[in-house]
């Protein structure tokens, strides 16, 4: 009880250190909708503008046409004088379930290697944009937030949740790794919470993100057409009169007897090891001792993801503890690219195929166990690129993110 009190307490540490900073779908866009602007629909008020996300049959999945979209509207409401605040919503029962994956997996298929870099440069440019956001920004996340659905979200300055939220970063499951942000977000979690999180893909609750500090309000869903509407109402962009109309609809809550966030110190106990072998160890060793059937749930998990995205995945959570948002980015793209090449492994293609194409739920990833994954392996996904390959560039000298 203690532990969990000072978690608590820790959330509103991180809100501070985090606060103003400034992935990954199952799903294909299935309906197609010819009219690209419709995936993401603008709602204009006196003061403000509202992007809303709007493949509800892809549970609003990403692809490049909607983050160009985000970006360019973004930048133009950045520019006008009359708009004093921002807002991003999604339609349906999802905020955003990340990157649409199967899209990306039928690029590399096809050799469109470019198209394929061309989201992550673009998504990751909006990335840094939301991060540095010189006007109030509030995001909506109201139902399924998965990989980069939270990357374009949880570095604006206010992050609603209700009832219906689930956040999960399910990318190693995948053969990828946590990348829009996530290395910067997650490794300022209390305690190793964040490893956890990206190591296991579990997910949290609308509570849990507020007592952890990912988001900074909780509202029922019941309630959300009314805060909307308060909020749409406003004409300020001063950050404290926008706080005040979301808090006096908003819900103290306290994360309950089941949550994971009373596993903390036992999470803290195992996932602050240095490698993934020996958070393993310490896994099965708890398993042992306690008979606790998280660990071996959690164990389950670890075990069914690509043994080298886990490697990579832990080295760009700790690395990203030390590191500004910006250097986050563009390590996280160089993983990204470097990932794709095939010249070490195939396994983002091979996971997508097996757990959303082909749906055997069996994947044969390379290398098969952690004892093949060699540390030039993983290096190998953080190494800067040749002269041929461009690095991620970013505003940084016009643009510098809260940190």
């Amino acid at each position: 009880m203690q532990r969990m009190k000072a978690l608590l307490r820790a959330r509103h540490s991180f809100t501070r250190k985090v606060g103003f900073l400034r992935s990954f779908s199952a799903l294909p866009d299935y309906v197609p909708n010819n009219n690209l602007q419709d995936q993401v629909l603008v709602e204009g008020k006196a003061n403000s503008r509202a992007a809303i996300l709007n493949r509800p049959s892809a549970l609003n999945a990403l692809n490049t046409s909607m983050v160009a979209r985000l970006k360019r509207l973004y930048e133009s409401w950045e520019e006008n004088p009359d708009i004093g605040f921002v807002l991003m919503k999604g339609s349906g029962r999802a905020f955003c379930s990340g990157a649409d994956v199967v899209a990306l997996y039928q690029l590399l298929n096809e050799g469109k290697v470019e198209d394929f870099k061309s989201f992550f440069e673009t998504l990751y440019k909006f990335v840094y944009l939301q991060g540095t956001y010189f006007k109030p920004h509030v995001a909506i996340l109201d139902g399924i937030t998965m990989g980069c659905g939270a990357g374009i979200s949880l570095q604006g300055m206010f992050r609603v949740v209700t009832d219906k939220t689930v956040l999960a970063h399910p990318e190693t499951q995948l053969g990828f790794h946590p990348d829009a942000g996530a290395s910067f977000y997650l490794s300022r979690l209390p305690g190793y919470l964040g490893e956890y999180l990206a190591l296991t893909g579990e997910k949290l609750n609308g509570i849990e993100m507020i007592a952890s500090g990912l988001a900074t309000h909780y509202i029922l869903n019941a309630r959300l057409a009314l805060i909307e509407d308060r909020v749409g109402k406003l004409n300020t962009d001063v950050p404290s009169v926008i706080e005040n109309s979301l808090a006096q609809y908003g819900d103290l809550v306290y994360p309950d007897r089941e949550s994971v966030l009373h596993k903390i110190e036992t999470i803290d106990k195992c996932f602050s090891h240095d490698t993934v072998e020996e958070i393993f160890d310490a896994l099965e060793n708890e398993a042992a001792s306690s008979y606790d059937e998280w660990c071996t749930k959690t164990l389950k998990k670890m075990k069914e993801a690509s043994p080298l995205s886990l490697k990579v995945t832990l080295q760009s959570i700790r690395e990203g503890r030390f590191q500004s948002l910006d250097q986050c980015l563009a390590r996280e793209y160089r993983i990204t690219v470097n990932s794709i090449s095939k010249k070490i492994s195939n396994d983002f293609c091979e996971g997508v195929r097996a757990r959303l194409v082909d749906r055997d739920f069996a994947p044969k990833w390379d290398p098969p166990s952690l004892g093949d994954v060699s540390k030039d392996m993983v290096d190998c996904h953080f190494s800067p690129f040749n002269e041929l390959e461009p690095e991620l560039e970013l505003p940084t000298a016009t643009r510098e993110p809260y940190f």
